[in-house]
């Protein structure tokens, strides 16, 4: 039987590094690039549109227009799902194994899901659905059905199976507490052990739980007050050593750029660099996943167009601005060089403890403990609106325990396993979602013109 369950574990290993390889790097970017090239570069070219749409008082109403949130609550409350472990341990990773021209990619890869989140926005509202107590509701299974139509439904049910799996925290969880151990506890003499890990393990569930089961309305009310507190929080800390290390910053912008162009180790050794940084950029910012048209089909705006314009700076703020800030410290510090087996957490942690010598570390983690819980507050959410889809509203609550007992499972267990299960999950759902927007994406493009041409007259 033991023998059985190591094959198993074993398998679902080499299919999740497999599947959650290339092949899903390809269908995102890949995907991405094409309705990037589709929309006419709406991640560049509507830019300007984005943000004063943001700034457009309808984008912050919640008035009587069918949904529960506004469409800037929304925004915030995708972004509180994205930043996360993968903006500061996935970015050093991906420094170490590709180095400084990487976070060029990143950038790159931003742009791309900046589109994929435009189409995936406006869909959320062209396609609303209603669930069994009558609530109005968004996300891809709703845009499937509506969308495609009911003889997709079988595919709109796969989603939703597979977000159940996929949005578990088991990463955030498992990670808080490797890093309060690390930082923490461990030099304090306090040894770590499974009784220490099941009780932070119920302190993250107390957290979480004051907030998941007060509904969409409270998650997004905590997403508005801590995203642009820990957004700007990290910024400063970020441009204080940066004026401390003033002089070495040209070098570090001289790197990025290098890197991301150097030919000197062949083209292969390029390719390798550039995949690397976008595929790393891509997981962060989840575009294409589906999670984020969950979030802004549950906004009070009847505008598709609007509500794609305000999703599609998710990835310019997570993928291009709080990578870079990450990258930046571990660049000028260097110490993620020559690392065979890199734990990104550590890396970074080292960098600004180097950089900073006596509080950098912490203060690393106090923006931790921000993008952890965050995290763990918003995929929550996409957990429910896929169970209410499935089993219907009323057993919603069931599901919020089960995403609690989780918590302290992660908090206590090794998680190669289920990291893998997860990531499979992540990679099935993009799936569903892509073959969804890419087959929707001319009719999001046909309302483009009279929207801009509106605004413009």
């Amino acid at each position: 039987m033991e023998n059985m369950l190591t094959a198993l574990s074993d398998w679902i290993v080499a299919a999740s590094d497999a599947v959650c390889g290339y092949p899903e790097f390809f269908l995102l970017i890949g995907g991405g690039l094409f309705l990037f090239i589709f929309s006419g570069a709406v991640s560049i070219r509507r830019l300007p549109w984005a943000l004063r749409a943001l700034r457009d008082k309808q984008a912050t109403d919640q008035g009587k227009q069918s949904g529960q949130i506004s469409s800037v609550q929304a925004l915030l409350s995708a972004i509180a799902a994205t930043v996360g472990m993968g903006n500061i341990a996935g970015v050093a990773i991906a420094l170490s194994i590709g180095g400084p021209g990487t976070v060029f990619w990143m950038w790159v890869s931003a742009l791309v899901g900046m589109s994929t989140k435009f189409f995936e926005g406006s869909l959320s509202i062209m396609y609303k659905g209603k669930d069994s107590a009558g609530e109005v509701q968004g996300g891809p299974m709703y845009i499937i059905t509506k969308g495609l139509g009911e003889k997709w439904k079988p595919l709109a049910v796969a989603f939703s199976i597979f977000g159940l799996v996929g949005t578990l925290c088991f990463m955030q969880a498992n990670q808080l507490v490797e890093s309060v151990t690390t930082v923490f506890t461990t030099p304090m003499g306090i040894e770590n052990t499974l009784t220490l890990r099941f009780v932070m393990g119920l302190v993250m569930v107390a957290i979480v739980g004051a907030v998941i089961l007060g509904g969409i309305k409270r998650i997004a009310l905590f997403a508005s007050r801590i995203v642009p507190v820990m957004v700007i929080l990290y910024l400063i800390m970020v441009l204080v050593i940066m004026a401390i290390n003033y002089k070495a910053i040209p070098g570090v912008f001289g790197q990025i750029f290098e890197g991301a162009f150097s030919m000197e180790a062949g083209f292969g050794a390029f390719a390798y660099v550039a995949l690397t940084g976008a595929r790393r950029a891509a997981f962060v910012n989840e575009a294409g996943v589906g999670t984020a048209s969950m979030m802004h089909g549950a906004s009070k705006n009847n505008d598709a167009i609007r509500e794609g314009l305000i999703a599609m700076l998710g990835p310019a703020i997570d993928s291009g601005l709080v990578c870079t800030l990450t990258s930046i410290p571990i660049i000028i510090a260097g110490n993620y060089v020559g690392l065979t087996d890199p734990k990104g957490l550590y890396v970074a942690l080292g960098a600004w403890g180097q950089l900073l010598p006596g509080i950098g570390h912490l203060l690393l983690m106090t923006i931790v403990f921000f993008f952890a819980f965050s995290t763990m507050f918003s995929y929550s959410y996409y957990g429910q609106k896929c169970t209410n889809y499935l089993f219907g509203a009323h057993n919603v609550k069931w599901y919020n325990y089960y995403y609690l007992a989780m918590i302290v499972v992660a908090a206590m267990i090794p998680l190669k396993v289920m990291v893998s299960i997860m990531d499979l999950a992540f990679a099935l759902m993009a799936l569903c979602t892509m073959f969804t927007i890419i087959a929707l994406s001319p009719r999001v493009k046909k309302l483009m013109k009279p929207y801009f041409e509106k605004k413009q007259g």
